[in-house]
Protein backbone atom coordinates (compact mmCIF):
# COMPACT_ATOMS: atom_id res chain seq x y z
CA UNK A 1 0.00 0.00 0.00
CA UNK A 2 1.46 3.51 -0.76
CA UNK A 3 1.45 6.14 1.17
CA UNK A 4 1.14 10.12 0.40
CA UNK A 5 4.74 10.38 0.85
CA UNK A 6 5.02 8.46 -1.92
CA UNK A 7 2.65 10.28 -4.59
CA UNK A 8 3.62 13.96 -3.70
CA UNK A 9 1.06 14.92 -6.36
CA UNK A 10 -1.70 14.04 -3.92
CA UNK A 11 -0.34 15.60 -1.23
CA UNK A 12 -0.28 18.88 -2.79
CA UNK A 13 3.32 19.73 -3.71
CA UNK A 14 3.36 21.13 -7.19
CA UNK A 15 7.15 20.49 -8.34
CA UNK A 16 7.23 23.49 -10.41
CA UNK A 17 6.44 26.21 -7.83
CA UNK A 18 3.51 28.36 -8.24
CA UNK A 19 3.62 28.49 -12.28
CA UNK A 20 1.70 25.98 -14.41
CA UNK A 21 3.33 23.30 -16.75
CA UNK A 22 2.20 24.88 -19.83
CA UNK A 23 2.00 28.77 -20.85
CA UNK A 24 -0.88 30.48 -21.24
CA UNK A 25 0.05 30.41 -25.18
CA UNK A 26 0.56 27.13 -25.34
CA UNK A 27 -2.94 26.12 -23.36
CA UNK A 28 -4.74 28.78 -25.84
CA UNK A 29 -3.37 27.23 -28.93
CA UNK A 30 -4.46 23.75 -27.50
CA UNK A 31 -7.93 24.93 -26.80
CA UNK A 32 -8.13 26.17 -30.32
CA UNK A 33 -6.66 22.30 -31.54
CA UNK A 34 -9.11 20.28 -29.72
CA UNK A 35 -12.50 23.16 -30.91
CA UNK A 36 -11.16 22.42 -34.62
CA UNK A 37 -10.55 18.70 -33.85
CA UNK A 38 -13.90 18.60 -32.60
CA UNK A 39 -15.61 20.26 -35.53
CA UNK A 40 -13.83 18.10 -37.79
CA UNK A 41 -15.06 14.97 -35.55
CA UNK A 42 -19.06 16.60 -35.98
CA UNK A 43 -19.47 18.41 -39.15
CA UNK A 44 -19.19 15.89 -41.74
CA UNK A 45 -21.90 13.68 -39.98
CA UNK A 46 -24.32 16.79 -39.86
CA UNK A 47 -23.88 17.71 -43.59
CA UNK A 48 -24.38 13.94 -44.64
CA UNK A 49 -27.68 13.86 -42.31
CA UNK A 50 -28.92 16.95 -43.85
CA UNK A 51 -27.92 15.85 -47.65
CA UNK A 52 -29.36 12.36 -47.06
CA UNK A 53 -32.69 13.51 -45.41
CA UNK A 54 -33.10 16.42 -48.42
CA UNK A 55 -32.67 13.59 -51.09
CA UNK A 56 -35.32 11.59 -49.20
CA UNK A 57 -37.61 14.13 -48.97
CA UNK A 58 -37.28 15.33 -52.50
CA UNK A 59 -37.96 11.17 -53.38
CA UNK A 60 -41.38 11.35 -50.84
CA UNK A 61 -42.58 14.17 -52.19
CA UNK A 62 -42.24 13.11 -55.82
CA UNK A 63 -44.43 9.91 -54.63
CA UNK A 64 -46.86 11.93 -52.50
CA UNK A 65 -47.66 14.94 -54.64
CA UNK A 66 -49.36 12.91 -57.54
CA UNK A 67 -51.30 11.00 -55.21
CA UNK A 68 -52.46 13.88 -53.40
CA UNK A 69 -53.14 16.55 -56.68
CA UNK A 70 -53.26 14.30 -59.82
CA UNK A 71 -53.09 17.64 -61.72
CA UNK A 72 -49.72 18.56 -60.09
CA UNK A 73 -46.85 19.44 -62.87
CA UNK A 74 -44.27 18.81 -60.04
CA UNK A 75 -43.46 18.99 -56.45
CA UNK A 76 -40.64 20.31 -54.18
CA UNK A 77 -39.70 19.93 -50.82
CA UNK A 78 -38.71 22.21 -48.61
CA UNK A 79 -37.41 22.11 -44.32
CA UNK A 80 -39.19 24.67 -42.60
CA UNK A 81 -39.25 25.45 -39.07
CA UNK A 82 -42.80 26.94 -38.49
CA UNK A 83 -44.56 25.40 -41.83
CA UNK A 84 -48.38 24.07 -41.85
CA UNK A 85 -47.06 20.91 -41.02
CA UNK A 86 -44.77 21.78 -37.95
CA UNK A 87 -41.54 21.54 -37.65
CA UNK A 88 -39.08 19.49 -40.40
CA UNK A 89 -39.56 18.42 -44.23
CA UNK A 90 -42.78 19.87 -46.10
CA UNK A 91 -44.31 18.72 -49.51
CA UNK A 92 -45.49 21.37 -52.45
CA UNK A 93 -46.74 20.29 -55.59
CA UNK A 94 -45.82 22.96 -58.25
CA UNK A 95 -48.72 24.35 -60.50
CA UNK A 96 -48.66 26.41 -63.03
CA UNK A 97 -51.72 28.66 -62.76
CA UNK A 98 -52.61 26.96 -58.90
CA UNK A 99 -49.30 28.26 -57.60
CA UNK A 100 -47.26 26.13 -54.70
CA UNK A 101 -49.50 24.03 -52.33
CA UNK A 102 -48.41 22.13 -49.35
CA UNK A 103 -50.08 18.54 -49.61
CA UNK A 104 -48.05 16.62 -46.99
CA UNK A 105 -45.92 17.19 -43.91
CA UNK A 106 -42.84 14.78 -44.03
CA UNK A 107 -41.47 15.33 -40.63
CA UNK A 108 -37.61 15.78 -39.88
CA UNK A 109 -36.78 12.45 -40.60
CA UNK A 110 -38.58 11.75 -43.94
CA UNK A 111 -39.06 8.10 -45.42
CA UNK A 112 -40.46 6.82 -48.56
CA UNK A 113 -44.24 6.61 -48.67
CA UNK A 114 -45.53 3.18 -49.12
CA UNK A 115 -49.29 2.36 -50.73
CA UNK A 116 -51.65 1.09 -48.66
CA UNK A 117 -52.93 -2.54 -49.67
CA UNK A 118 -56.13 -2.89 -50.85
CA UNK A 119 -58.46 -3.44 -48.14
CA UNK A 120 -56.48 -1.53 -45.59
CA UNK A 121 -57.02 2.07 -43.95
CA UNK A 122 -55.30 4.35 -45.23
Amino acid sequence: MSSYSDEPELSGYVPHGERSLRSVRMRRAMRIVVVVGLICLVLPGILTTASFSHATAERACAIIAPYQDPSTQGSSAHFELFGDGGLGWQCYTVGAYGGDRNVAPLGLFPSIPTRPEPGEPS
